[in-house]
């Protein structure tokens, strides 16, 4: 290129605005006519001398002989220098994991039986040299694939597992069970464990020596200090999905730690690794193979657009080349139904019940008259707290409105006498339907609880001395079993639909019997129908990232289910 020439023109990665691609918009009167001849496809843009290119590698094949003859000036540097890297070096830094997994065999230090796509799930951890995501779906063994990937691979302990607060008490019980103690001299002892240390306090002190730590995420920023001088070789982090914003305090820890030295491994594990959007799968990728995805801002240049509300989506044409990015180079994702052939169906209904909308209007009014006074120019509070505190409101009142009728749903349920999980987002909810539902004797699940008395109330319903159990969304969405029963109702409704498919995988797993019929009952006349849209809207691209599967729908924005991986039937009253 002669750099001595004046510009002819720019070229921009840019939206079509018309077509909704990612394309390469060229300005420029010489450079509109240079690229027409080269790219007969090219179509105008909305300014005059302006012309939009579809973005392949032959159309960037031509645009990259026309730049090496005359100057241009590039407005996206970032991803166009990522597509001159792909057309100059198309094999890839990172070697790619080859998935004809074997049935890998365990270490001697691993007590217990794997099943057969659980070995599998041993060799895939054992080729990506336990940097990986393993994201089955939920139910399918990734605690115990990974016990036996620390038991089988060398120089593994120490190691840090960092994992949500009510589950670390499961890593302790399935450590126990799985793992046997390795001494310094490599003798194994079948009577005993390896030394396990849990982590219950933000208070800085020294740590003892440990095979294990375990730790909560909201306590790893206050110990981190105390942690990197223990010489970690393993991380895992359990509920991985927790590390999706880069910008919190614990991503911040997890990736200071895994950057140490002394670590070799790095396992993520979750069967939702992406919440509400495709973007939250970068952070997590970042913390375990770090550069595979390149900087954010050129993943986000290459893979997204940003919505109306700042928010990085990933493109629809864009999904399965990112989902075939992940599967070839460190994400394990398989599905209760490809590996589970005897694992009975899960059916999602729909359920519109009545509301009491008297109740729920006038209470309506009332948020609104106190949001329109915290806008007020002379009002304290901040807007955006006033506006997520109305819409909490406004979810809460939406609960109580339909309450009478949930309840009576359950007890029609209860009727047939099969073991029942009610889940629930508001404590006010939970109260409520515990009081009215007395009669079943029904055991909670709440935060707040203590490890011993959650486990308490998990054991009681799985031995069926309680056929009820009422929990919350977020505090029984991860690290319990409820395989006794095979009912769940939803009787409201959070934001992510990552919450819902974990929530009802806590009885579609290993272990389960029968058909699970999951509920989500829909308040009439409330804004019930609005977050299920919402909800649709999320599930579309997160099922195209992870399964490269969803269903159509002619207009999604009368999309009804919750979910939109619907593959299940919907029953309409």
């Amino acid at each position: 290129m002669e750099s001595s020439l004046e510009s002819i023109g720019t070229l921009q990665y840019v939206l079509d605005k018309y077509s909704k691609i990612w394309s390469w918009k060229i300005s420029g009167a010489r450079a509109v006519s240079m690229i027409s001849r080269l790219i007969p496809e090219a179509w105008y843009g909305e300014k005059e001398d302006e012309v939009i290119v579809f973005d392949n590698a032959e159309n960037v094949k031509q645009i990259k002989m026309m730049m090496e003859r005359y100057p241009i000036d590039v407005l996206s540097k970032h991803v166009w220098q990522r597509k001159i890297i792909d057309i100059r070096a198309p094999k890839p830094a990172i070697k790619p994991i080859k998935h004809n997994l074997r049935r890998a065999r365990a270490g001697e230090q691993f007590r217990g039986k794997l099943l057969n796509f659980q070995k599998e799930g041993l060799d895939f951890l054992l080729k990506s040299s336990g940097n990986a995501l393993l994201a089955d779906e939920m139910g399918l063994g990734k605690t115990v694939e990974t016990l036996s990937y620390v038991a089988t691979e060398k120089h593994t302990f120490p190691v840090l597992v960092v994992a949500p607060l009510v589950t670390l008490k499961n890593w302790e019980r399935e450590i126990a069970k799985f793992l046997k103690k390795k001494s310094k001299n490599g003798r194994i002892s079948e009577s005993k464990t390896p030394s396990v240390t849990m982590i219950r306090t933000g208070k800085r002190e020294a740590l003892p020596k440990a095979d294990i730590y375990l730790i909560n995420y909201e306590l790893l920023f206050k110990r981190r200090e105390d942690l990197e001088v223990m010489g970690i070789k393993t991380i895992v982090c359990d509920e991985v999905h927790n590390l999706r914003s880069k910008t919190t305090q614990k991503y911040k820890a997890v990736k200071i730690l895994a950057a140490e030295k002394s670590v070799l491994y790095r396992i993520g594990l979750s069967g939702t690794p992406i919440y509400n959007r495709g973007s939250e799968i970068w952070p997590i990728i970042d913390i375990i193979q770090p550069g595979l995805l390149g900087s954010f801002k050129e993943f986000c240049e290459y893979f997204c657009y940003v919505n109306e509300k700042g928010k990085a989506i990933v493109l629809e044409n864009r999904r399965t080349s990112l989902r075939n990015q992940l599967l070839k180079h460190i994400m394990l994702r398989r599905k209760k139904s490809d590996v589970l052939k005897e694992l009975k169906d899960k059916v999602r209904y729909k359920e519109v019940i009545a509301s009491d909308t008297e109740y729920y209007v006038d209470e309506l009014k009332k948020i609104w008259e106190r949001l329109e006074e915290d806008r007020k120019p002379d009002s304290q509070s901040s807007k955006s707290v006033s506006y997520q505190r109305a819409i909490q409101s406004e979810r809460q009142v939406a609960g109580i409105a339909k309450l009478p009728h949930v309840i009576n749903f359950v007890k029609n349920i209860m009727e047939i006498e099969e073991s029942v999980v009610v889940f629930c987002h508001h404590k006010a909810i939970h109260r409520l339907l515990h009081q009215s539902l007395q009669e079943f004797s029904p055991v909670s699940i709440i935060g707040g609880q203590t490890d011993n008395m959650r486990q308490d109330q998990i054991d009681m319903f799985q031995r069926g001395e309680s056929k009820l159990m009422i929990a919350g969304l977020r505090a029984g969405n991860v690290g319990i079993n409820l395989t006794r029963a095979k009912y769940v109702l939803f009787a409201e409704l959070d934001w992510s639909p990552a919450i819902h498919r974990q929530a009802e995988d806590r009885l579609h797993r290993i272990g389960q019997k029968n058909t699970v019929f999951a509920y989500y009952l829909i308040g009439a006349g409330t804004l019930d129908d609005h977050v299920a849209d919402i909800l649709v809207d999320k599930s579309y691209e997160i099922d195209e990232i992870m399964d490269d599967s969803v269903e159509e729908f002619e207009n999604k924005t009368k999309a009804e289910m919750i979910l939109a991986q619907i593959q299940d039937k919907i029953r309409s009253k």
